[in-house]
């Protein structure tokens, strides 16, 4: 088990870093100047646009992608640290095509698709063309369940039928097509009722009814809710088998919690930094703030907080690539509650050093602790995982 980074991902790490303080980070705030100058939260600034010319141009693009057919060709353990890096901004991911629910859907289309799939929906999203969202959270159901899914996709001939209702659909505004999550088949197994089929965003029936305000903000296409009413799409635009919609979203959700608890770890580490210098330079009666105890205390349990995660995150990812994702799922579990949870204490102490400052948006702390706190409920919720990894251990056992 090595850690250490190939001469590949020191490359692309040396010059990642360099775009990311010259460029992406300083970029954060104009993007945001943007968007409000613009009167449209989900409006993509020219900011971001411009550097994603100039990411191309200096090979940082797609780097998630692990099929050199369409990508960097990284393993997760050798993308991690440049995910990790990507998170420390709210713009990154976009600004390399490497944003969510883009990046999972990319990942099975290349798995999964057929040559007119891949050449309508994969091929255009690698370029950057197009955006896409993924549609399966349901309102009137579990979503930590989604074996209670009620979204049918009744069989008309060569065509699908779609009527559900769906939110959290991420992405939806501005998006070209959604890749919905729907039953195809209600009588059989649990795990084999539903497919993955792709909507395109314009077909009739598909009906977008708002983007949900999550923490009193929408923005970045929205986590929408969706009336899928009479949507009739070919049975051609089926991703994969029929019924195989659970075994997708489990090629899918893999690699993406690796990802987002990457990014978290950059976050956190970005914070980490800002609560630092703050309290290095900040006095109040008598002395610096990192004289204190309770700042130390904050400072030292922080940075043993975020260097565990990057650890154990490094370890499931070593493990998805060398086994396979099947043997990774207690790793992938197991990161998937430390680093959200790692995240929100560490953005809480920050916020606490920081004072008035850190509520505010004067600092970045503010926006990823907003954008952060839905990290222990997306991909499964901290219970959820919890459960099955007490059960895998229970078993080891009986």
């Amino acid at each position: 088990m090595d850690f250490e980074p190939s001469d590949k991902v020191k490359s692309l790490l040396e010059t990642l870093e360099r775009f990311m303080k010259e460029h992406v980070e300083p970029a954060d705030k104009i993007a945001a100047e943007q968007i409000e100058a613009s009167g449209d939260p989900h409006h993509q600034p020219e900011i971001v646009r411009e550097l994603q010319r100039k990411a191309r141009l200096v090979g940082l693009w797609n780097l998630f992608m692990p099929d050199e057919r369409y990508g960097a060709g990284l393993t997760n353990l050798e993308y991690a640290p440049l995910c990790e890096v990507m998170g420390r901004s709210w713009i990154a991911p976009r600004v390399f095509n490497c944003a969510a629910p883009d990046t999972g859907n990319m990942e099975i289309l290349a798995e999964f698709a057929s040559d007119e799939q891949t050449r309508t929906y994969l091929e255009p999203m690698l370029a950057g063309e197009i955006r896409s969202c993924f549609s399966m959270t349901e309102p009137e159901v579990s979503g930590a369940d989604p074996t209670g899914l009620q979204t049918l996709a009744k069989r008309d001939g060569d065509e699908y039928v779609i009527n559900g209702h769906k939110w959290f659909t991420s992405g939806a505004i501005g998006a070209k097509f959604a890749i919905v999550m729907a039953v195809t088949n209600p009588e059989a197994d649990s795990h084999a009722r539903a497919s993955m089929i792709i909507v395109p965003t314009d077909t009739p029936g598909f009906n977008l009814i708002r983007a949900v305000s999550v923490m009193g903000h929408v923005g970045d296409g929205g986590h929408c809710e969706i009336r899928y009413v009479d949507c009739r799409v070919p049975v051609e635009n089926r991703l994969g088998p029929e019924g195989g919609g659970f075994m997708l979203a489990q090629a899918r959700l893999g690699p993406g919690r690796i990802h987002h608890c990457m990014r978290a770890i950059g976050a956190a580490q970005r914070a980490y930094e800002i609560m630092v210098n703050h309290a290095t330079n900040r006095r109040a009666f008598g002395s610096t703030l990192g004289e204190k105890q309770f700042v130390q205390e904050f400072i030292a349990t922080s940075k043993m907080e975020i260097d565990q995660a990057r650890l154990l995150t490094l370890y499931a990812a070593w493990k998805m690539d060398t086994l396979g994702k099947k043997a990774a799922r207690q790793e992938i579990s197991m990161i998937k509650v430390v680093a959200p949870n790692m995240f929100m204490n560490v953005l809480d102490r920050a916020i606490q050093v920081l004072g008035a400052l850190g509520v505010s948006d004067d600092t970045p702390i503010a926006a990823m602790w907003r954008q952060g706190r839905m990290l222990r409920i997306a991909d499964g919720p901290d219970e959820v995982h919890k459960m099955v990894i007490a059960r895998r251990e229970l078993r080891k056992y009986a």
